[in-house]
């Protein structure tokens, strides 16, 4: 979550409440989402946005429209 979706002010009064607040802050940041990479590349010129388009179309079971 963004922090500048935060938006309201909350207090935290107490040991218990303390802890409970610092615990979850804990076993948020363990429980991240793990990082996948993915191979891409970048499309540099008009051919190879061509050509990836032609590709796209015919694997998605489209006709060829060029």
């Amino acid at each position: 979550m963004a922090t500048s979706s935060i938006t309201k002010n909350f207090v935290i009064s107490g040991k218990e409440q303390v802890e409970l607040f610092v615990n979850a802050l804990e076993e948020s940041a363990r429980n991240r989402p793990v990082h996948i990479p993915v191979d891409a590349r970048e499309i540099t010129d008009e051919a190879e946005l061509v050509e990836f388009m032609r590709m796209r179309k015919k694997a998605n079971g489209r006709k060829e429209q060029i």
